[in-house]
């Protein structure tokens, strides 16, 4: 594997990675108040983006921590309408 394709994996980890640290606490504190919507759709949809830019061309590294990504998004979204006060 190239130097670019190891530092382009290496980068999405770290990308990717910054969302668990959110995620662990929403699923300790059972609170999404403070989250915003807006944010994470928004983020939510750059991601995907990127996730269909990848594939246009055919950059794994773009594919794959993206992908990781979009999942991670998508279980914070349900734990927000799961805990979300009534």
């Amino acid at each position: 594997m190239s130097t670019v394709g190891v530092i382009g994996i290496v980068a999405g980890i770290f990308t990717s990675a910054s969302l668990l640290p959110q995620l662990v606490k929403i699923i300790k504190e059972k609170k999404v108040e403070d989250l915003s919507m807006t944010m994470f759709f928004s983020l939510l949809i750059g991601i995907i983006l990127w996730v269909v830019y990848g594939i246009l061309r055919e950059d794994w590294p773009i594919i794959v921590t993206n992908s990781f990504s979009v999942l991670l998004n998508l279980f914070i979204l349900v734990l927000k309408f799961k805990y979300r006060k009534a």
